[in-house]
């Protein structure tokens, strides 16, 4: 567990994924949540798969039609390119 929370992804507020067979094998499922919650992570899971939020920013569920609006305070903040503008690849 201490690798997965020392990892570079990690550190830097990214997101992590694992199989919650795995987090149950190493570490067990209530450690590792307790461990999350201590950090202030946002664990999320979709069939056998835990998503780790490692930051404590606000998670957005996003569903069509998707408008991001610059100047609307409800709007989450976006670090990186905006979705709404193509980028050259």
């Amino acid at each position: 567990m201490l690798d997965m929370f020392s990892s570079k992804a990690a550190r830097s507020g990214a997101v992590i994924r694992r199989k919650a067979r795995d987090i149950e094998r190493y570490a067990g499922m209530n450690r590792f949540l307790g461990e999350c919650a201590r950090r202030g992570f946002q664990v999320i899971a979709n069939e056998d798969q835990i998503i780790i939020i490692c930051n404590q920013s606000p998670v957005h569920r996003l569903n069509a039609p998707f408008s991001l609006k610059e100047n609307d305070p409800d709007t989450f903040k976006v670090s990186g390119p905006r979705f709404d503008q193509a980028t050259d690849a």
